[in-house]
């Protein structure tokens, strides 16, 4: 392990622990005596993303959250929020068992649960997905959005039927 701040190879374990995808390990250098954090995910089959230009590149959940990050952006979401959410659309994604994935598909995992975390970032990732052309497109986008939340809430209200015997 090459140490970041001096680039030393001596560096021991301090702490290892299980995160939810993989292994966190704190570390400290032998020469300079800096600590770091190392992370340790399992590495998968490579998931080949289809583009809409149908050129192919490697999945990359780091662009993934980078993507999410920025719809967020000045809103009150929390990173941990959305590390959860890219984890989980990961796993989704490879749960799938195919080694080509379309990026349209991905977009709307992502949208899914930009919907869920935060009104104002679903819109913004939406537009920039769907390219709205104008304002139209985008007002379309929001009505649909208030339109699924009432739905959501009138289905939230609703009392269960009782079971019937048979």
């Amino acid at each position: 392990m090459k140490c970041p701040f001096c680039e030393a190879t001596h560096a021991r374990v301090i702490d290892t622990r299980a995160v939810s995808d993989g292994i966190r390990r704190r570390r400290e250098c032998q020469e300079c005596h800096q600590r770091f954090t190392t992370y340790e995910r399992i590495a998968r089959v490579n998931l080949l993303v289809v583009k809409r230009d149908k050129s192919r590149q490697g999945f990359d959940r780091d662009k993934l959250l980078r993507s999410m990050q920025s719809a967020c952006s000045k809103r009150p979401v929390s990173a941990e929020v959305l590390e959860d959410a890219a984890r989980d659309i990961e796993a989704e994604l490879y749960a799938m068992g195919r080694s080509e994935v379309d990026s349209l598909t991905i977009g709307e995992l992502a949208m899914d649960r930009l919907r869920q975390i935060d009104d104002v970032a679903y819109v913004r990732f939406a537009s920039v997905y769907r390219r709205f052309t104008d304002v139209d497109h985008m007002v379309e986008e929001i009505d649909a959005l208030r339109a699924r939340k009432r739905r959501e809430e009138e289905l939230k209200n609703q009392m269960p039927l009782p079971l019937q015997e048979r």
